[in-house]
């Protein structure tokens, strides 16, 4: 069944994680944390300001993936989703992350 819709969908599917990291973006940093991951994009949520608007070319550094450039698609009240850039570079760390790091997190529901 095909989407009728002129929507662009998402080519890669999302897995959960929580990683801590830091977002640049000119002068500005911001403490971030990423909520999922997959090979073409990254969700951020932000712990501090950042004035990045769609189409903005932003640096992520995290411990486990390392430092990923990417461009700013959209951004709401306090987070980014990124698209990574696709170079040889990124790709290599990627895909790195997902053989050696990566563990998909569950919601924990707790009463």
């Amino acid at each position: 069944m095909q989407s009728r819709l002129a929507m662009e969908v998402r080519k890669a599917q999302r897995s959960r994680c929580r990683l801590d990291g830091k977002v640049r973006h000119l002068n500005q940093e911001a403490e971030g944390r990423i909520l999922n991951v997959s090979r073409t994009g990254i969700a951020i949520e932000l712990k501090g300001r950042l004035h990045a608007s769609t189409g903005s070319n932003v640096l992520i550094q995290t411990d486990d993936i390392g430092l990923i450039e990417g461009t700013v698609r959209w951004s709401r009240s306090g987070f980014l989703g990124v698209q990574i850039k696709q170079n040889s570079n990124t790709l290599a760390q990627m895909s790195a992350y997902f053989r050696n790091y990566h563990k998909e997190v569950r919601p924990v529901l707790s009463r």
